[in-house]
């Protein structure tokens, strides 16, 4: 009875390690569903206007980025950095951080939310809107 009893409790500390490995080898990618992405992931953006990036993540997806305010310039610039709140992972806008370059220093601007958008939101983009 006492050793059915000590397989019962290996079997369920077993299985319990099992779904622990599974879920740690999984990447914020497959376990969110396509809502988070690995900030060294991202490959590209375009500014659309001074509250609006897009940004292009691998080689199929691009994310809105809505800024919590106006940018200035961000625009013309021609390259920014992607800073993550959370680690190296983005999954919502609180996550996420652009700084880009200006002559007077480095500006910060606070991302809203961010959205993956399909792909004929990506082809309905105006030209220059495009990563």
């Amino acid at each position: 009875m006492q050793t059915r009893h000590m397989l019962t409790v290996l079997a369920a500390a077993l299985s319990v390690s099992a779904v622990a490995t599974a879920s740690r080898a999984k990447s914020p990618v497959e376990t969110k569903a396509g809502a988070c992405f690995w900030t060294r992931n991202a490959d590209g953006f375009a500014a659309q206007g001074d509250r609006v990036v897009n940004v292009r993540v691998g080689v199929h997806d691009v994310y809105r980025f809505e800024l919590m305010g106006s940018c200035p310039d961000i625009d013309w610039s021609d390259r920014i950095a992607l800073v993550s709140r959370s680690g190296s992972t983005i999954c919502t806008g609180m996550d996420a951080e652009i700084v880009t370059r200006t002559a007077i220093g480095p500006q910060r601007c606070p991302v809203r939310s961010t959205r993956r958008l399909t792909a004929q939101e990506v082809a309905a983009l105006p030209r220059g809107a495009r990563p």
